[in-house]
């Protein structure tokens, strides 16, 4: 899956293309709606931590195999929906919802191996207006020019995550504090939530670095805590792997919808903020799904690239006043998409068609 993205160019050469309406228009009528609504936050993260960690239990308490299943399920979309809270910590203020980084990393972040410094000092590169979908952006690759293996494979490597966590945590982490050019390889290769594989991310610095230091040492501990409670029989084997595969079930569902959060057909330029915006997807209503699969917001991939200052609960009202004050054949609605599915097959179709276009003896 190893592919290497060409490097960014002159971004000067594409500021002509910005569609300057829509940029003014979604700026203008959506001033309002930047301020984050803490009920909000507080209210959803508990309710699915609660409903996640509730339906974990009777998961691995149930014995009628159906409703354990169920409970699985439940599990599953619960604890994805309050892991996927990780992507609003990057982008609220610090102080704005006092204890709220702290709540999240103790409910979900350490539990689930998944700390908010993996997350926080990476994702905000994806948003820096000359590094998105070049070689400089730790959540880019173009996966609709690569070949067509690459999106199953995509997908199906990410079940394997609770496993590398494990290790990452109980093993490597503690070594990495007596081995220093373990160390340099754990900070630069095991620390971020990346898919570009020549991403390196660098030590972190001020505030960030207090912060890492906590969140990784408690990971480590829970971690090395969990794996011994195993290795005594404290903790049922069959439990651990319940709750595992639960674990490995949101990660696939974050992976699927990551597939489907751009349209990964750049390779390597500099874009303007239309064209990284029309490279992103929304799904708005009248779906129901994408309330699952696309949580806290996240079915508005699109609309958050071009107003990454408004909080997840106000999106939906963000889409509905763009749309009003535009035209239909805008360059708003060329984002808007009707499902997963078809996402998924226009992406595997065109990694398909470039494949066959790339083969020697076939014309471009």
């Amino acid at each position: 899956m190893k592919h290497s993205l060409p490097k960014a160019k002159d971004a000067t050469k594409a500021e002509a293309f910005d569609d300057n309406e829509l940029i003014r228009t979604a700026a203008k009528v959506t001033r309002d709606l930047n301020a984050v609504r803490p009920a909000i936050y507080w209210t959803d993260l508990l309710a699915s931590a609660l409903i996640g960690y509730g339906a974990m239990v009777a998961a691995i308490l149930v014995e009628n195999t159906g409703l354990a299943v169920l409970a699985g399920i439940i599990s599953v979309l619960a604890l994805y929906r309050a892991g996927s809270f990780i992507h609003e910590l990057t982008h609220i203020k610090r102080g704005s919802m006092k204890g709220f980084h702290f709540a999240w990393n103790a409910l979900i972040g350490v539990p689930l191996l998944l700390p908010s410094f993996m997350y926080e000092g990476v994702h905000n590169l994806h948003h820096a207006r000359t590094r998105y979908g070049t070689v400089e952006d730790p959540e880019y690759l173009p996966l609709a020019l690569m070949k067509p293996y690459t999106v199953p494979l995509f997908v199906l490597v990410s079940a394997l995550a609770p496993i590398g966590l494990l290790i990452r945590y109980a093993f490597l982490a503690p070594l990495s504090a007596i081995i220093p050019p373990l160390r340099k390889l754990v900070v630069e290769r095991y620390s971020g939530l990346v898919i570009n594989p020549d991403f390196r991310r660098r030590p972190p610095e001020g505030e960030l670095k207090k912060q890492w230091y906590a969140q990784e040492i408690a990971a480590s501990i829970w971690s090395i805590a969990l794996l011994t409670a195993v290795a005594t029989g404290f903790l049922p084997l069959k439990a651990f792997l319940i709750a595992m595969a639960i674990a490995a079930g949101s990660v696939i569902l974050n992976q699927v919808r990551t597939l489907v959060a751009h349209l990964w057909e750049n390779e390597g330029e500099v874009m303007t903020v239309t064209e990284q915006y029309l490279d992103s997807v929304n799904v708005p209503p009248p779906g129901l799904l994408p309330a699952l699969w696309a949580p806290v917001g996240l079915r508005y991939h699109a609309l958050h690239h071009l107003l990454p200052g408004v909080p997840y609960h106000a999106l939906g009202e963000a889409h509905r006043r763009i749309a009003e004050a535009l035209p239909k054949g805008s360059t708003y609605y060329r984002a808007n998409h009707n499902s997963l599915f078809g996402l998924v097959a226009g992406l595997v179709r065109g990694s398909s068609g470039h494949a066959a276009s790339s083969r020697p003896g076939t014309a471009n």
